[in-house]
């Protein structure tokens, strides 16, 4: 089992230096660990979610769950250009023909301005998701000043599941059907054997991240 007292530590003392931090949360089942730690060391820290208009009714259900399990409050994050407005030149919404714009227009552009108001930015990845998270150190630095901080990037899969385990955390509902990672409804589907949980995401689009861990970390 992972020893969380370094990150409630970290935390701490982030506060102590009158540092504005801030968590976001996709309400995965990897997610969860993250979160009961937030819980435990500081309720006050404001846990937002992108609220895309394309999350599973599974998601958001799980999300009010949580926040009744654990006591916190999740703020959402949309985007200002409503999804009518979401099309190409032939219609179609951009999920189908521009994915990436997509995603910018939902989940990145909505974090620019969070970015810009706070100091410290903490979320779950985990170096064991892919190559690009693997790369990232536990602390870096966003275009927009704020700093990143990965508590869980050292942690594995294994260790997701002893901790969600050892306190008893709930699975996202959609787990049991053979969802493992869990975005957006229209670019989902069921983890095939001996899969990586990332491929999930995106099949067929030559995509593996939604931006977020991209473009919002200073090169």
């Amino acid at each position: 089992m992972k020893d969380i007292s370094p990150i409630q530590r970290k935390i701490i003392q982030y506060k102590k230096q009158g540092l504005r931090l801030f968590a976001t949360s996709s309400f995965q089942s990897h997610s969860i660990p993250l979160l009961h730690i937030i819980s435990e060391t500081d309720k006050s820290i404001p846990i937002y979610y992108l609220n895309t208009g394309y999350l599973f009714p599974e998601t958001i259900a799980f999300k009010d769950e949580l926040s009744k399990k654990l006591g916190l409050q999740f703020i959402a994050l949309e985007s200002s250009i409503p999804k009518s407005q979401q099309k190409d030149a032939n219609g179609q919404l951009f999920f189908t023909s521009d994915p990436d714009y997509c995603c910018y227009l939902n989940k990145t552009q909505p974090m620019e301005p969070i970015l810009k108001s706070t100091d410290v930015w903490i979320n779950g990845i985990r170096a064991d998701q892919n190559a690009n998270r693997a790369g990232m150190k536990e602390e870096e630095l966003t275009p927009q000043g704020a700093m990143r901080y990965h508590p869980m990037l050292s942690w594995t899969s294994k260790d997701i599941f002893d901790y969600r385990k050892q306190f008893d955390l709930p699975p996202h509902p959609l787990e049991a059907k053979g969802y493992l990672s869990i975005g957006c409804e229209p670019c989902t589907r069921k983890l095939l054997p001996s899969e990586d949980e990332r491929s999930a995401r995106w099949f067929g689009m030559n995509k593996v991240e939604c931006g977020l861990h991209t473009d919002l970390i200073k090169k």
